[in-house]
């Protein structure tokens, strides 16, 4: 990944060079100094609004490029946002989310002019990337993905001392760090809320992995609907995997297949729900009239929750949108002009489709 990251970058300055104009050309051209123009490109005071109204004007006009390494050196900064990934989350390198994040992010970081690094690294490697990209000046910040509950990379990217934000929450660390997450327990309180008040009580959780935070947090969530009501949710029917489709099934399968099948699952994510609609159509049974079924995460832009109408109730949140936030709160922390806070809670938004109904007598 990073070869060809270089590879890239390496190809995209010859472009810049047989293409656009460098700025003694473009100051040739305006009749105006270098430093001038340089200055009327970044929004100086000292020029006037004229001037650089006309400094744009000519750079457009030729396909002025600021050169970006020559930048780089003068100013210390390398105007780029690293994502390291380890190997032991690939999952989040397929996930349709990961990629709702990224393209939320790298939307921020190109209107700001930042660049962004991803790469991928074995697990036992992760913290030698973090000191190597500090310490050669590859980057200026560093977004963490997928904390766990007590996540030990949040700590050292402190200590590293270099703008850092995460993506998620680690209930393990006290002290303040900056970070984007939503409101999991409440999202998944309120759609085992909708679950209870449909009559059901055989209901069946499909979790994420439980050393991730919003795992813990997502169960807390579902028990904690239970408990308000003095009813007890049965251990029997909580599950922990990977969110594919194939442990949707797989799971949704054999509990149907029971003495007690569930009338209800709630899902951790919307490939999860796919799975486990595979599976209630399978045994000849209908989703949202037998069974019913609430996920999370539909908001994805590769995998649409049917057209005018959702296919399944849902707890909505936009990750993409938490790309951007978390992007544009990290570009403030690296150019220091942080004025918000430097934690964004963002509520889900509960979502009625097709796959709930009241409890069916089978």
């Amino acid at each position: 990944m990073r070869f060809y990251s270089f590879f890239e970058q390496t190809l995209q300055s010859a472009l810049d060079i047989s293409l656009a104009v460098n700025l003694k050309t473009l100051s040739e051209q305006l009749g105006l100094s270098q430093t001038t123009v340089s200055r009327g490109l970044n929004g100086y005071p000292d020029v006037s609004e004229t001037t650089r109204k006309r400094i744009l004007e000519a750079a457009k006009k030729y396909n002025y490029s600021p050169n970006s390494r020559a930048k780089s050196l003068a100013t210390g900064k390398s105007r780029t946002i690293g994502h390291v990934i380890p190997t032991n989350s690939q999952h989040e390198m397929v996930n349709p989310i990961f990629g709702d994040f990224v393209a939320g992010a790298s939307t921020v970081y190109a209107e700001n002019g930042y660049s962004m690094l991803l790469t991928r690294v074995p697990e036992d490697a992760e913290i030698d990337t973090y000191n190597r990209m500090k310490s050669s000046g590859a980057v200026d910040g560093i977004v963490l993905q997928g904390p766990s509950v007590d996540d030990k990379r949040i700590d050292f990217l402190r200590k590293l001392d270099i703008p850092y934000a995460v993506h998620g929450r680690s209930s393990g660390i006290t002290s303040d760090y900056p970070w984007v997450d939503v409101n999991n327990r409440r999202a998944f309180q309120r759609a085992t809320d909708l679950l209870l008040d449909l009559g059901h009580r055989n209901i069946a959780l499909l979790n994420g992995l439980e050393v991730m935070d919003f795992a813990g947090r997502r169960k807390q969530g579902f028990i904690d609907a239970f408990k308000k009501r003095s009813i007890e949710a049965s251990p029997d029917l909580i599950f922990s995997a990977e969110m594919t489709e194939a442990y949707g099934y797989k799971v949704t399968t054999e509990v149907l297949a029971t003495g007690s099948p569930p009338t209800a699952f709630l899902s951790s994510s919307l490939i999860t729900a796919l799975g486990i609609r595979r599976a209630i159509e399978d045994q000849g049974l209908r989703m949202g009239r037998d069974i019913s079924v609430v996920t999370h995460d539909d908001m994805l832009s590769y995998l649409p929750n049917g057209d005018s109408e959702p296919v399944f109730t849902a707890t909505r949140s936009s990750v993409s949108l938490a790309g951007r936030i978390l992007a544009q709160m990290l570009i403030e922390k690296i150019e220091e002009k942080s004025k918000g806070p430097d934690a964004h809670l963002l509520e889900a938004e509960l979502v009625l489709g097709q796959s709930t109904g009241p409890v069916s007598v089978r």
